[in-house]
């Protein structure tokens, strides 16, 4: 995804500084906040951020309230979170994951290991919407698609076709209302032997 927009909310002024200069350097977009509220305000824009990178402690609203929020909106093609936090204890990575944030860095953080991971959730936010892309692409086919199906009541003699709205039409009408079919219109022998028999004299009778 070239020139990704990348949200990071971070209270404090030196590491916000660091990661919009390294975000960009690396090529993204970079839209900061300085706290919490601030945050969540711009994650809920029309154009907002697929990859958002949290601090976990901020004033206002924490990155994991956040994120729980996001989660809970329940958007198809939700952001990417990253939590930055110095807590690095068992427990509270366990809590970040079940506040559904998809990944951590611990502050104060290293350069390389934020680029793999920001890399990682980039591979991740491609592979999702080529997922959409191609969900979107069965979904238009199958609109396309109209079966027949069932037990289809058709008249012994005329070979009209009773409907949905419980009137009779035409065979060819109702496949063509039912399926992307198309007629046109020939002969068979028999039909031709019966409706267009030959003259007698073309027969070589005299």
């Amino acid at each position: 995804m070239a020139n990704m927009k990348v949200l990071i909310a971070e209270d404090d002024a030196t590491s916000r500084i660091v990661l919009d200069t390294v975000l960009r350097k690396w090529g993204y977009e970079v839209v900061s906040a300085s706290d919490g509220n601030e945050a969540w305000m711009l994650s809920q824009e029309s154009d907002a951020p697929k990859l958002l990178i949290l601090d976990w402690m901020m004033p206002g609203m924490d990155g994991i309230e956040i994120c729980r929020r996001i989660r809970q909106n329940a958007k198809s093609d939700p952001p990417y979170v990253i939590l930055l936090t110095s807590l690095g204890r068992k427990e509270d990575i366990v809590a970040g994951f079940e506040a559904r944030a998809d990944d951590y860095v611990t502050k104060p953080f290293d350069r390389d290991e934020l680029r793999a991971r920001v890399n990682a959730g980039v591979r991740i936010l491609e592979l999702q919407s080529a997922m959409k892309a191609r969900v979107t692409e069965l979904e238009d086919a199958l609109a396309h698609i109209r079966t027949l199906q069932g037990i289809l009541p058709i008249c012994m003699h005329c070979h009209k076709i009773r409907n949905d709205q419980e009137s009779w039409e035409r065979l060819e009408s109702y496949i063509q209302h039912h399926s992307d079919a198309q007629f046109s219109h020939g002969l068979c022998p028999e039909c031709l032997a019966t409706y267009y028999p030959e003259p007698e004299e073309e027969k070589g009778v005299v």
